[in-house]
């Protein structure tokens, strides 16, 4: 693999993190408001909350990916 396209990998995974990370703020937002108001039953709540892990752990899966751990 060349260099050029090594860098347009490493591009391509910067913001698919940052579109992730985005949208997990906004769960996070949803479900603070959601709480806030009073009127969201548990079952929403919960889903909310499990959709925003499966975006944390796919953060971490790419972040891994792009510094993977180097065992010196």
């Amino acid at each position: 693999m060349n260099s050029s396209a090594e860098m347009d990998e490493t591009e391509v995974l910067k913001v698919r993190i940052e579109v992730l990370k985005r949208e997990h703020r906004d769960l996070d937002e949803a479900i603070h408001a959601l709480h806030e108001k009073g009127s969201a039953d548990m079952l929403t709540l919960r889903r909310l909350k499990k959709q925003k892990l499966m975006l944390k752990d796919r953060i971490a899966l790419l972040e891994d990916k792009l510094l993977p751990d180097i065992i010196a």
